[in-house]
């Protein structure tokens, strides 16, 4: 156990290494329980800079105590993704959130092409957000509607891919990393990537490696902060 001292309540910068199957909200909430379990403090101030999603794992930071009020500031970094483009087949969710809903062929795909298109996809462009997704509409989440097959309908954001590198094809799996900005949702670029191939793919796995000046090797697993909290000294920290 390393001998660190953090002041959790003064505030602090956590980096979680999410599993799958989490929401980033169940992050916060354990860490939180974990916390105010750990003070005394029946509503310990606890956020996270950036969600993922619950079948994405990776890099989430987590704030605390007085560090809450940046979180923002740190949600506006640009990001670093790896992750597999299943070709070929698609879901409504662009992921595997639902189930598979069309196929497509793929035979007329090169990895020359795949390499092609990637290049293609960088620098500043429009994106539309998937109906299933956490962005209000009228008040309402998206993916809320999309569940029970309301018609959804998103705007395009602005976002900018500085960097599109293909790192392994197996068809019809391929393997990418990605660096963009704040709001892009690799989902989309799934889709997006699988009509640009006369075809269709889906994201079939999703690693979040990097946000801004932090990354996910300095993380660590949810049950390692909690070991940390739970060995914690608690000192005086808000003088």
């Amino acid at each position: 156990m390393e001998n660190t001292t953090y002041q959790f309540r003064k505030g602090e910068v956590l980096l979680v290494d999410k599993p799958l199957d989490w929401t980033s909200f169940d992050v916060v909430n354990k860490l939180r329980w974990k916390l105010s379990k750990k003070y005394g403090i029946k509503r310990f101030k606890v956020g996270h800079a950036g969600t993922l999603d619950p079948l994405a794992s990776g890099l989430l930071i987590i704030c605390t105590g007085k560090s809450t009020k940046i979180s923002q500031d740190l949600t506006s970094e640009d990001k670093t993704y790896t992750g597999t483009f299943l070709l070929g087949k698609t879901t409504p969710s662009y992921d595997l959130e639902e189930e598979f809903d069309q196929e497509f062929p793929i035979d007329h795909i090169t990895e020359q092409a795949v390499k092609e298109t990637a290049v293609k996809f960088t620098g500043e462009q429009k994106q539309t957000p998937p109906i299933f997704s956490a962005k209000k509409v009228n008040g309402k989440r998206a993916y809320e509607s999309a569940r029970k097959g309301e018609t959804v309908v998103l705007k395009e954001n602005d976002i900018l891919i500085h960097s599109f590198t293909i790192t392994a094809i197996r068809f019809p799996e391929v393997d990418f990393e990605i660096k963009c900005s704040k709001g892009t949702y690799i989902r989309s670029i799934a889709n997006d990537f699988g009509k640009a191939l006369d075809s269709g793919a889906t994201l079939v796995a999703l690693r979040r490696t990097q946000s801004g000046d932090f990354l996910l090797e300095n993380a660590k697993s949810f049950e390692e902060w909690a070991e940390i909290i739970e060995a914690s000294e608690m000192v005086d920290e808000l003088n």
